[in-house]
């Protein structure tokens, strides 16, 4: 199978394409797409198999976690225990490249919680194509695009299309994101943790440490 290589607005993705996007999803369908920090393979949050799906297009094992994204800081909070301050800098920072690590509450299916810690990734995402597909259905499960060959994520959507076209069911290329992923925050304790340095400012994160 050869999915649809379909070429949208980098800043103001035309609705119908978005709207295409959320049908794809809704479905049952795998979407690759852009965010704020590199292509994603993106599907229904809600359901195992597109999960199931997701994982063997990325060869993931079960114990890889994936990404919930979320419309706002006010919807993480029902998938995930939020501390006043994790509130609070999660506004500041939001929405933007960063994945935050917080305890999930019971709305999170057991399958996407950290078996030992029982804590869920969290995004919210600075990239309209995203929104739109958030308006028509949330949260969306997520999980970078990397290029295995070099453990990088690609760069170029013509090249995503040619190496995992045929796996998924549309390629949404609003060309070139970067490859650099977004930065990691525990917010599970009584301070946050930077766990991985990616994009995005973290002065704040070190003020509150």
């Amino acid at each position: 199978m050869k999915s649809l290589h379909i070429r949208v607005h980098p800043t103001h993705p035309q609705a119908r394409l978005v709207s295409q996007a959320a049908d794809i999803i809704a479905r049952g369908g795998v979407v690759i797409a852009p965010t704020d920090a590199c292509y994603s393979l993106i599907c229904a949050a809600g359901n195992k198999a597109p999960e199931d799906r997701l994982r063997a297009i990325r060869r993931l094992e079960r114990d890889h976690h994936l990404t919930l994204l979320c419309r706002d800081a006010a919807e993480v909070a029902t998938y995930a225990k939020v501390s006043n301050d994790a509130f609070r800098l999660m506004k500041t920072l939001s929405p933007g490249p960063y994945t935050y690590i917080l305890p999930a509450t019971r709305e999170t299916p057991r399958r996407l919680q950290d078996e030992k810690r029982r804590t869920v990734g969290l995004r919210i995402v600075n990239h309209p194509f995203i929104h739109g597909l958030l308006e028509s259905q949330s949260p969306l499960l997520a999980t970078t695009v990397i290029d295995d060959e070099v453990s990088l994520p690609f760069a170029d959507p013509e090249e995503i299309v040619e190496v995992l076209g045929h796996a998924v069911d549309a390629v949404f290329d609003a060309g070139a994101v970067g490859i650099e992923m977004t930065t990691i925050i525990d917010l599970t304790g009584p301070a946050p943790v930077l766990v991985r340095q990616g994009l995005g400012d973290v002065s704040h994160v070190a003020e509150l440490q």
